[in-house]
């Protein structure tokens, strides 16, 4: 497990490479997950694959608690390495485990007493869907602590500049989700079909076995979180440097889960098939948010590195160069969506032509945005790298915001269902194009403060 890469040294563009294709990779195969299910359940009904997608806006807030600690754990760590304190380090590691694991058990607990509530949030019309939805919502909370746990062990690896070992154990992560969907969902032999319940379960099997395997191979190979006690007296100033980085991002993401929930009920509206459509483009799309998510991290803890270091060039050079890899990824994507449409569509409802020719409209919309996307997506990593994570949350909250009245207006007075589909799209414009310029002025006002620092 000694694959950590000195992100302070080295030509850039190889040395983000390098550290960015394992975290692509594995946030590649967190998209997967949600995909797996997606693609089997499809087959199962339009209504299975509504339920899950609705019951999946709390998994996407839980993501977003999961923030406080992952970023917040990740930035600070990577400045300790900049500098060479490993043992303040181990110290960040520790208490922000406690941090999440804290959360989770909070988180879990909510859903699991408030599951009915939520779920009528949505004003769901179909009764097997809310039915659906609640089995689906009951069994991933109940394992919901081991998808908290994954990112953390995953990020503090990444910030020490090894992203091969969390890549290779969400691999088999990944593999055990597909071979346990089809056979819990559809039963096999003596296994009963279980349906939506089933892959609930899949899910939440495969994030016990990656949560096993962080935990044998890092005391086995004494990593850098092996050393964790969970039961020592939390520190309260490092607490304090963790969420003090952390919330902003938990904030924007967490709101931008809520503002979708508002959105969906919007397109609720329109019916079972729109709900469908919009859980299932959206994870065709995330193709390229998660992959733009994934190098984000990479430039992240690379300008972490180098912010710690005080090397102002590595870390201009470092931001303009993993952007230009992104914007690459989000061209390619506009490309995909908007001529590859159909056939993405179809491989998940395949005998729904009405959902196909719904998510064909999706798919084309969103695809204009996506070069802006990635291009945010990357600017917020490099402003978590730098430790201020308010602006991306700024940016986030503002636009992200404007999407429900742009929604509204435009979906009962002009477009229907295609009004919310370009309210989303462009709002994502934006926030790229804001985004880019303010970190440009931030880039230049950091050149002055490093410069004093070394005169």
């Amino acid at each position: 497990m000694n694959n950590n890469l000195n992100l302070t040294e080295g030509k850039i563009r190889i040395t983000l490479v390098k550290l960015a294709l394992p975290i692509m990779g594995t946030s590649f195969i967190q998209m997967a997950y949600n995909l797996t299910d997606i693609m089997w359940l499809g087959r199962l009904s339009t209504n299975a694959v509504a339920a899950a997608g609705t019951a999946g806006f709390f998994m996407w807030f839980g993501a977003s608690l999961i923030m406080i600690a992952q970023i917040g754990v990740g930035v600070n760590v990577a400045h300790c390495y900049g500098r060479g304190d490993i043992e303040g380090a181990k110290t960040y590691i520790s208490n922000g485990f406690q941090l999440n694991i804290f959360i989770a058990i909070v988180y879990s607990i909510f859903l699991l007493v408030f599951k009915n509530m939520l779920i009528g949030f949505f004003d769901l019309k179909d009764l097997d869907v809310i039915a659906m939805a609640l089995e689906y919502l009951t069994i991933i909370a109940s394992g919901i602590f081991f998808h908290f746990l994954n990112p953390i062990f995953s990020t503090t690896l990444n910030s020490t500049g090894n992203s091969v070992t969390p890549f290779k154990i969400n691999t088999i992560g990944l593999v055990a989700n597909i071979i346990l969907d089809p056979i819990l969902i559809f039963g096999v032999g003596p296994i009963p079909a279980l349906g939506i319940k089933g892959a609930a379960l899949a899910t939440i099997m495969s994030q016990f076995i990656v949560t096993l395997i962080f935990i044998i191979l890092g005391k086995a190979n004494k990593t850098i979180y092996s050393h964790v006690n969970l039961f020592s007296k939390p520190d309260k100033s490092i607490l304090y440097k963790i969420t003090k980085i952390g919330i902003p991002p938990f904030i924007q993401t967490g709101l931008h889960a809520v503002i979708s929930m508002f959105i969906t009920k919007i397109v609720a509206g329109f019916g079972p098939i729109p709900v469908a459509v919009q859980s299932i483009g959206s994870q065709i799309e995330s193709i390229s948010w998660m992959t733009s998510e994934g190098f984000s991290s990479a430039i992240s803890a690379f300008v972490g590195q180098n912010y710690g270091a005080k090397l102002y060039d590595r870390i201009k050079d470092g931001y303009y160069q993993g952007l230009q890899i992104l914007g690459s990824i989000g061209l390619f994507a506009t490309l995909l969506l908007i001529f590859a449409a159909e056939p993405l569509f179809t491989i998940f409802v395949p005998n729904d032509p009405i959902a196909i020719k719904e998510g064909i409209n999706y798919l084309r919309i969103l695809g204009l945005s996506q070069f802006f996307m990635t291009i945010e997506i990357g600017t917020a990593g490099a402003f978590n790298g730098i430790g201020r994570t308010l602006p991306p949350t700024i940016i986030g909250v503002i636009f992200n915001s404007l999407r429900i009245p742009t929604a509204f207006l435009l979906s009962q007075a002009i477009l229907g269902i295609l009004g919310v589909w370009w309210s989303i799209s462009i709002t994502s414009i934006f926030k790229g194009i804001i985004l880019f310029i303010w970190f440009r002025l931030v880039l230049n006002s950091l050149k002055v403060s490093i410069d004093q620092l070394h005169n």
